[in-house]
């Protein structure tokens, strides 16, 4: 019988060993390239999944007393402090910000949910015009020109505390996509980053801000080429995992997961180049990433930047709100030179399949 017992908890340590080597493979993920590995690429996307089964193993090691088996999953914890911060951050919130400090919000509108309104109102345009933002970016900003529908000059006199704005057409297919800045601040400059994309982009824009110039990226990177069927069968999965519907299921989705991300590493590349080349100490890179915290375009964005939500948020942040994808794909990055505080997915609006983030920037001193 005691014979028995070691086995079993042998065996119980060799599948502890296998899942910390698929926690180390999914939080590393973020190293392998894209173009060369799609596949493993996306590991990233099952490392709360890997993180939640070592939880569990250390819980169970440490209930039976066994300390020394215990150390495989906390030594794995050790290794991923880095990637469990930056998907779960905990922080406390200030309500003493620097002075001279500017509310920055970042958020994918979804073309003002189809520019509908309702009684003469569009919910989307009232929440940024109440936000309190000192500078908007937004994606997905499509308007359809239409009495009907809301209007550029609706837009433009709702906004009107932003007295300056550039709107950009992304892509090769004209007019299916745009990005906006509205600012308080003079916009200086703004242009398109060179990268192939269909219907995503990146816009650089260049404001000024007292006696400093500041560079932020806005950002709409490729989509995880997700239809509504296959987004309808990701929600079947979970609703009833059967072995042969998960198996076929799985193979669908991850193909399409990994074709995108591999399509997304070079426009990530072409946005850590231009932070590189940034001949201002102050940037800001957002927008909608369309990957989580841990892949690869995040990190090769974010490698000279601080994530506002890791530095100050708290939770998972999750942003996009459609078909129980619960991850953060929607990022504000901060160089070095500038301070994030109080980040927040704001999840008092669902009007977009996004959720908006902000935060309060301010010089470091």
């Amino acid at each position: 019988m005691k014979c028995f017992g070691s086995f079993v908890t042998f065996l119980i340590l060799a599948i502890n060993a296998l899942f910390a080597g698929l926690i180390l493979l999914a939080a590393y993920s973020p190293y392998i390239s894209p173009v060369a590995h799609p596949v493993l690429s996306c590991m990233g996307l099952t490392f709360p999944i890997f993180t939640l089964i070592n939880g569990c193993f250390l819980i169970f090691w440490l209930a039976i007393r066994r300390y020394r088996s215990a150390l495989l999953p906390l030594v794995c914890f050790l290794l991923c402090y880095s990637q469990i911060r930056t998907y779960l951050p905990i922080n406390c919130r200030t309500d003493h910000l620097p002075e001279g400090s500017i509310k920055f919000l970042s958020y994918n509108i979804m073309a003002f949910d189809g520019s509908k309104k309702i009684d003469g109102k569009n919910p989307i345009l009232t929440y940024l015009k109440e936000s309190g933002a000192d500078i908007l970016c937004l994606q997905e900003h499509i308007i359809e020109e239409s009495p009907r529908y809301l209007t550029q000059k609706d837009v433009e006199r709702e906004l009107k505390a932003y007295p300056y704005h550039r709107i950009h057409k992304l892509g090769s297919v004209d007019g299916h996509n745009s990005m906006a800045c509205y600012s308080k601040f003079p916009i200086l400059s703004a242009r398109l980053l060179d990268y192939a994309s269909e219907y995503n982009g990146s816009v650089v824009y260049e404001l000024k801000i007292g006696e400093d110039t500041i560079t932020i990226i806005n950002n709409h990177l490729e989509s995880s080429k997700l239809t509504k069927e296959d987004k309808d069968i990701y929600e079947d999965i979970l609703a009833s995992p059967q072995k042969e519907k998960v198996k076929s299921g799985a193979r669908l989705l991850i193909g399409k997961l990994a074709e995108a991300s591999a399509i997304r590493a070079p426009q990530a590349d072409t946005i850590a180049r231009e932070i590189a080349s940034s001949k201002h100490p102050y940037i800001i890179v957002c927008g909608d990433f369309n990957d989580t915290p841990i892949s690869y375009a995040h990190r090769v964005i974010a490698q000279d930047l601080d994530d506002a939500f890791t530095q100050s948020g708290r939770g998972l942040g999750v942003s996009y709100n459609q078909n129980k994808f619960y991850f953060r794909i929607d990022n504000i990055l901060i160089s070095k030179s500038l301070r994030a505080y109080n980040c927040t997915v704001d999840r008092s609006i669902k009007d977009s399949d996004h959720y908006p983030i902000w935060c309060y920037i301010a010089k470091r001193e």
